[in-house]
């Protein structure tokens, strides 16, 4: 992080006996994956910017789980998760928002399992409350007008119903929506989800990521929106093995709110 960017944690909150309003969990994409730590960044920069009392776990922070369980190691997945739930329950936190729709899941509907009960949120969702309530303005900008095409993370909107927050924080930046032909429920992996972006490639005739990419591109897009690190990454590698990168950008929409030039709060 640079040194402009504020991010308390939870100890320093602690010790000066206040408590944040909200949680910002990284995530180890966010916090390790150098294309990733572009969208904590940004998100973190709207964060400053509407001036939100939020905080980090930072070390204290660990993997959620996700791909341990999705790759069929539950015991290792109750560890990863039990761990978290005693560090959070500690900080008694009760709001957590985070840029990783695979966290998301994991912490919003298979923590309570195990006794870790919080209120989780998408950025994407709590961006749109944060409009909602007057506290985040954005007016279209230097992405007006743009054709721009958004492609649905799994576990954010299959998983738990969310399509619409991402695409009124689009309709906000007064873009071109373009959809894909396979969209909304009926959309297509990225080909990540389920612990696939650590595993090699298993015998077929394409890989999932380029055809979501060629989807994508088949709507002529400047920009391709994505809410979910995991996504950017099979995306941008689809677009580099079109040889698009030159034409067609894959972005957050944290980074297409904070780069349209005219945020205010």
């Amino acid at each position: 992080m640079s040194e402009a960017l504020k991010v308390p944690t939870m100890a320093e909150y602690l010790a000066q006996g206040k408590v944040p309003e909200v949680l910002f969990w990284v995530g180890c994409a966010g916090s390790f994956d150098d294309r990733a730590k572009k969208i904590t960044k940004a998100f973190v920069k709207i964060l400053n910017n509407c001036d939100i009392n939020f905080a980090v776990l930072g070390t204290e922070e660990s993997c959620s789980g996700d791909p341990a369980k999705r790759a069929g190691n539950e015991f290792l997945f109750q560890m990863q998760a039990m761990t978290n739930i005693q560090v959070l329950d500690g900080y008694n936190i009760k709001k957590i928002v985070t840029t990783c729709p695979h966290c998301f899941n994991t912490l919003k509907n298979e923590y309570p399992g195990l006794g870790g009960h919080y209120k989780v949120m998408h950025h994407t969702q709590f961006l749109k409350d944060l409009l909602n309530e007057g506290r985040l303005k954005v007016e279209g900008g230097k992405f007006k007008g743009k054709r721009i095409t958004f492609h649905d993370p799994c576990y954010l909107g299959r998983a738990n119903n969310e399509y619409e927050a991402p695409r009124d924080l689009l309709k906000k930046l007064e873009v071109e929506l373009i959809e894909m032909r396979r969209c909304k429920t009926n959309g297509l992996c990225c080909g990540a989800g389920g612990a696939q972006m650590f595993k090699d490639a298993e015998a077929g005739d394409k890989e999932i990521n380029i055809e979501r990419t060629e989807e994508a591109l088949e709507t002529k897009p400047s920009i391709i929106a994505t809410g979910c690190p995991f996504c950017n990454t099979m995306v941008t590698d689809g677009v580099k093995s079109k040889e698009k990168e030159t034409d067609v950008k894959v972005l957050d929409i944290a980074e297409m709110i904070i780069n349209a030039e005219n945020l205010t709060s």
